[in-house]
C-alpha cells in the first residue's frame, strides 16, 4: 500500500465513520462496522489473505512493517503540510521528560485496585479453564451420545455451538478487560491537566476506555453463566469468577461514573453500519 493509497483511504469521509475503532472490541470477525471502518479497510488492504495474517509467516511481519513505515511517511508528509518540524520535537531532554512521565504513569496504574483485580481475573481464568480439561471432555462425550440416541426435545450441536461461544467470549475479553482498564486509569491521569471545556464537549478518552471495558464484563459475564449452567461440578469455582466479576463491574462504575453514558462514534450514534 502506497502512501498515496492510505491517504486515499483515510479521507473518503462518506463511507467511513470517523472514530468507530477508538472504543470496539477489537474483534473484527463479529463486528457490523467492518465496511465503515478506515482501520478494517487498511488492514484488509495490507493483509488480504490468511497467510499475510498469520504470526509465523514471514508475509505477516514484512505487511506490518510495510504499515508502520507508510503510516510514518504519511504523519512527516501532513506536518510538513502544517509547518510542523518533527525533528525539532524530538530532542533528548523531551524524551527524558516523556519517560519519567511514563514511569510514574505506569506505578500509578500498577497501584490501582482496578488494575490488580483485571490481572487477578485473567489468572482466575487460566485457573479455571486448566482444572476443567476433563469437564470439557465428559461434556463432550455427553453431547456425543445424546446425538446418537436422538432425544426429543434436546438439540446437542446447538448446546456445543453455545459453549463453544461462551468459552470464545471468555477468552477473547480475558486480557482485553485489563488492557482497556489501563488505558482508562492513565487517560484520567492525563486529563487532570486537560481543558474541562474540551472535555466536556469531546468526551473523555477515560470514559471510553472505561466503557468498553464495562461491555467486555457484561459480555464475559453472560458466558460464564452459560458455563454455569453447562458445569454443575465447577459451580462454586464459577460463581466464584462470576462474583469477583461483578465487583470489577461495580468498582469500575464508581471510578468512572460517567463511562455507561459516554457516546462511542457509530456504536452509540445511529449510524447504519
Amino acid at each position: 500500500m502506497s502512501v498515496l493509497n492510505l491517504r486515499s483511504l483515510a479521507e473518503d469521509d462518506d463511507n467511513y465513520i470517523e472514530g468507530v475503532y477508538n472504543y470496539c472490541n477489537r474483534w473484527c470477525e463479529r463486528c457490523p462496522f467492518t465496511a465503515r471502518c478506515l482501520n478494517y479497510a487498511i488492514g484488509q488492504e495490507q493483509f488480504p489473505d490468511e497467510e499475510s495474517r498469520d504470526l509465523n509467516n514471514e508475509a505477516f511481519w514484512q505487511g506490518l512493517h510495510d504499515v508502520f513505515a507508510q503510516t510514518k511517511a504519511l504523519l512527516v508528509q501532513m506536518a510538513q503540510e502544517r509547518g510542523v518540524d518533527l525533528e525539532a520535537l524530538d530532542t533528548p531532554e523531551s524524551r527524558a521528560v516523556w519517560q519519567a512521565r511514563e514511569a510514574e504513569l505506569e506505578k500509578q496504574i500498577e497501584s490501582s485496585p482496578l488494575h490488580s483485580a483485571a490481572e487477578a481475573y485473567r489468572q482466575m481464568v487460566d485457573g479455571w479453564f486448566k482444572e476443567s480439561e476433563d469437564d470439557f471432555r465428559a461434556k463432550g462425550d455427553e453431547l456425543t451420545m445424546l446425538t446418537r440416541l436422538g432425544v426429543a426435545g434436546l438439540d446437542p450441536e446447538a448446546i456445543a455451538i453455545s459453549l463453544a461461544d461462551a468459552v470464545e467470549v471468555i477468552r477473547w475479553y480475558q486480557l482485553f478487560i485489563g488492557v482497556k482498564l489501563m488505558r482508562a486509569i492513565s487517560g484520567a491521569i492525563d486529563e487532570e491537566d486537560d481543558d474541562p471545556e474540551m472535555l466536556a464537549e469531546f468526551g473523555r478518552d477515560s470514559d471510553g476506555s472505561a466503557k468498553i471495558a464495562l461491555i467486555a464484563i457484561d459480555h464475559s459475564i453472560g458466558a460464564w453463566g452459560v458455563l454455569l449452567a453447562a458445569f454443575s461440578d465447577r459451580e462454586t469455582e464459577t460463581l466464584t469468577i462470576l462474583a469477583h466479576l461483578d465487583r470489577l463491574r461495580r468498582a469500575t462504575e464508581r471510578e468512572f461514573p460517567r463511562a455507561r453514558a459516554f457516546v462511542r462514534a457509530g456504536w452509540d450514534t445511529g449510524e447504519a453500519a
